[in-house]
């Protein structure tokens, strides 16, 4: 008898994220891009990180957005909501001999899907990677996620077929962390 698959993680919490990626707390040497919206402007603020300024967009929407889990996502005031993040962070390239980015996850909330969020955050990093001088911006996508396949398609990503993701996770990475070489 086969033994059954041990049950996925829950979902992270914007609480546990925060804490996990915030400089107080694990602090991974990751950049997060999140776009916040609101039905008032955001005031201009001038002192942000050194290295990233905040982009500031106006975006009209042909009709109200219905968001039924604004409470959970409330940012830092009364009516603005995080409606979706990139998370990234530097890597090296021996192929191109230059430093890149990785994107470890891209996320719009499903409410704010198909506004332009998603190529705004994308962008986003694409600007920074090429005011970096870096030499790319790489991430994956699961072979079923036709949707992202295409956005990624369209915006013109190369979808590279004769790539595998390896990864060692659970009792697998234990094991092969005591392994007595």
């Amino acid at each position: 008898m086969a033994a059954a698959a041990p049950p996925p993680p829950p979902s992270p919490t914007p609480a546990v994220i925060s804490e996990d990626l915030l400089p107080t707390g694990y602090n991974c040497g990751c950049w997060v891009c999140v776009v916040e919206v609101s039905q008032t402007p955001f005031p201009l603020i001038d002192q942000y990180y050194p290295n990233f300024s905040p982009i500031h967009k106006t975006v009209n929407l042909d009709l109200p957005i219905t968001d039924p889990q604004a409470e959970t996502f409330r940012s830092c005031g009364n009516d603005v909501e995080v409606a979706g993040f990139v998370l990234f962070f530097p890597n090296y390239s021996s192929f191109l001999a230059k430093p890149g980015f990785y994107i470890e996850d891209i996320f719009v909330r499903e409410c704010y899907r198909r506004k332009g969020f998603g190529k705004m955050l994308l962008s986003a990093v694409a600007a920074q990677a090429a005011k970096m001088g870096y030499g790319r911006v790489e991430w994956v996508v699961l072979d079923w996620n036709v949707n992202a396949i295409k956005f990624y398609e369209e915006m013109g990503a190369q979808i590279m077929q004769e790539w595998r993701v390896c990864r060692l996770t659970g009792d697998a990475l234990q094991a092969f962390a005591n392994i007595n070489i």
